[in-house]
């Protein structure tokens, strides 16, 4: 009997969609699945929501059990197979909250916060001595388990877990999945969308469409370029940070426009107050949605958790067909995000965390060489790898020098700010942290 085990659980809408595909599978119907979370509430609602599912739509064949707490968690872990991540250290309030409200008095505008910028070194910083702790549990408990990790800032936490941990982890993210459908289908190309050929690869959230073909090999890119740039000519629609990508660097980047917005110093300028409505940019998008699901889940509850007739139908997220491919010998491709290993992609650091093709299988997962990016690509994808390795940094040595000289090598943060101002701001975020970060010194 297979495992699985799923920390932060809570998370009731993804862990029905991940844990709701694996019971759907002939390999896992019969699996032991661990719930652990550190909110007895939510946990408690995802349980009966999966039990729901377990019943009606798998005919009760899996034992669902729930492990509340720190001092429950090598039980969670013990003997498992496969190990998912959606955890968020400090939630929406106060961290969230937090990491907005503070850069804001000093002038600093994001909008999402939890990948790259200041936002998203606060939040790998909380997030990393926790991961700690699972990979020495990991290591203790269930040593040969994967670690399938959905928590964002992807790129640092997986680069930490493969770096300092001996932890088989794999970092996994929607992203590459909808990146070229949702162009085409912006760009009216859905005809070609059957059968296409596509190459993608970066870093996590900043991945890059490197070549798309139709069906019968011809390059798409020549009609994307010409459709995108009249398209941000003629109209205000949700993607146009990406579609200047397309006409300034040339190719089209895997994570929206929203993100892309504070991943560079281009769009968020207090001198250039007029690009946020050029470029129709949201400003505070993450908090603003934050407020959202919390009203959505309060009316979602009752569909979920109080149905006792809740069925599920497969999705398309990665979980479950990499934990069958592994557990089947049957192989798979997915979008992962690794260790720079070998130069997978040879003009980026060795040490970064990458985002390129797999082949998954029986004896793991097994990253593709890809070779080279466009200079200009790399470039972008630099900018972004320096604040990475400067957080995991931090995270490890403890050092409050390798926070400040990761917030001032942040793109956007730079761009915006004066190295007082961001010294300044850093110290009050740490000071707001509180107990969520370990001591720096």
């Amino acid at each position: 009997m297979h495992k699985i085990t799923f920390l932060g659980a809570g998370s009731t809408i993804f862990a029905k969609n991940v844990l709701g595909d694996c019971m759907l599978t002939d390999t896992f119907s019969e699996s032991e699945i661990c719930l652990y979370d550190i909110d007895e509430k939510r946990l408690r609602e995802s349980e009966q929501m999966l039990t729901a599912i377990n019943r009606h739509s798998n005919a009760g064949k899996a034992i669902i059990k729930c492990f509340l707490g720190i001092e429950n968690r090598k039980n969670a872990l013990r003997g498992a197979t496969f190990i998912v991540n959606a955890i968020q250290i400090g939630g929406y309030d106060p961290c969230t909250i937090t990491d907005f409200e503070i850069p804001k008095k000093y002038g600093l505008r994001q909008t999402i916060g939890d990948t790259l910028g200041i936002g998203g070194i606060m939040r790998a910083l909380r997030t990393i001595p926790v991961m700690a702790d699972f990979a020495r549990d990991i290591e203790e408990v269930c040593p040969d388990a994967w670690f399938l990790n959905y928590t964002n800032p992807m790129s640092m936490l997986t680069g930490y877990m493969q770096r300092y941990t001996g932890v088989k982890t794999v970092g996994l993210c929607h992203s590459v999945q909808v990146c070229t459908d949702g162009l085409l289908k912006s760009l009216q190309m859905e005809d070609k969308l059957n059968n296409r050929k596509e190459l993608i690869a970066g870093i996590n959230h900043m991945g890059w469409l490197l070549q798309v073909r139709d069906s019968s090999g011809h390059d798409l890119y020549p009609e994307i370029r010409r459709r995108a740039e009249e398209k941000n000519k003629t109209e205000k629609h949700a993607d146009m940070v990406r579609f200047e990508y397309i006409k300034r660097f040339g190719y089209y980047c895997t994570e929206s426009s929203e993100h892309n917005a504070e991943y560079s110093p281009f769009f968020i300028k207090a001198k250039y107050p007029e690009l946020i409505e050029r470029y129709n940019i949201p400003l505070d998008e993450y908090p603003r949605r934050c407020v959202d699901q919390i009203a959505q889940w309060e009316k979602q509850r009752g569909d979920l958790i109080s149905n006792p007739s809740l069925i599920h139908e497969r999705t398309h997220e990665y979980a479950s067909y990499i934990m069958e491919s592994i557990a089947n010998n049957t192989p798979y491709k997915i979008g992962g995000n690794v260790i720079n290993n070998g130069g997978l992609i040879s003009n980026l650091p060795h040490e970064a965390c990458v985002e390129v093709p797999c082949l998954v299988d029986g004896m793991g997962i097994h990253p593709c060489y890809v070779g080279q990016l466009p200079n200009q690509l790399a470039a972008m994808n630099r900018t972004h790898i320096n604040v990475h390795l400067m957080t995991i940094e931090a995270a490890v040595t403890l050092k409050k020098d390798a926070i400040y000289q990761a917030a001032m090598l942040e793109p956007h943060t730079a761009s915006e700010l004066s190295i007082d101002d961001i010294i300044s701001m850093v110290d009050e975020l740490i000071e707001a942290h509180g107990n969520y970060l370990p001591d720096y010194h």
